[in-house]
């Protein structure tokens, strides 16, 4: 089986680019999904994040809230609270960590052949990425990665530009994970010129999971 780290900053569009490899036959899972799931009532990271970080983080029915996770964590934009996104990650990384190679190792039993690819923004910065064959990095224009934050969450350009430098801060640069990558997919243009870079990484990586020993 192939181990594949497909990672890139902040709305550089790694989700799209993920879905077409997966349109293709890969396997995919995301980090963001596998926090998800950690941060419930019920999982030991969420008991540890709420001691860390207090009950200020959490809705009226006990869930996260996870724009206020954010504030703490990333601090206020602007710069008015220093940044706490490492103390996060030091609670939630090994345990993503973890069911990501769970993940890989059940789907390796099944498909011995398979191209599995792990989604995931801080696969440089947690030191994750001698786990994989392959890195894979997403990059885009800078501009873009603010239009797109605006657009998802439905905010004007200034208050996406605030949020994204803000996040910005915790990742490499694009040039650092550049430097690292096996391949990078210029997602800067149209769905189709993605797709036409995908479609080329994608048969290399299905030549080398073929070759390799099941």
């Amino acid at each position: 089986m192939l181990k594949v780290g497909l990672t890139g900053g902040i709305a550089s569009g790694k989700s799209v680019v993920g879905e077409m490899f997966v349109a293709l036959g890969a396997h995919l899972i995301q980090a963001d999904v596998i926090s998800h799931e950690l941060m419930q009532p019920s999982e030991a990271v969420y008991q540890e994040v709420v001691r860390h970080f207090g009950e200020e983080i959490l809705n009226p029915d006990r869930t996260v809230n996870r724009s206020r996770l954010a504030e703490a964590a990333f601090g206020a934009p602007g710069g008015s609270q220093p940044s706490r996104i490492q103390e996060l990650n030091q609670i939630v990384h090994p345990a993503v960590i973890r069911r990501q190679e769970e993940w890989m190792e059940e789907l390796g039993r099944t498909y011995p052949r398979a191209i599995a690819i792990i989604e995931a923004a801080l696969i440089l910065e947690a030191g994750s990425a001698k786990s994989f064959d392959r890195l894979v990095v997403v990059t885009c224009h800078p501009k873009q990665r603010i239009q797109r934050w605006a657009g998802r969450l439905g905010v004007n350009e200034e208050t996406a530009r605030l949020e994204v430098t803000r996040r910005m801060a915790a990742q490499l640069p694009d040039e650092e994970k550049i430097k690292a990558a096996d391949y990078v997919i210029d997602n800067s243009g149209s769905l189709d010129q993605t797709r036409k870079q995908v479609g080329k990484v994608y048969s290399e990586l299905k030549n080398m999971a073929e070759d390799q020993e099941p």
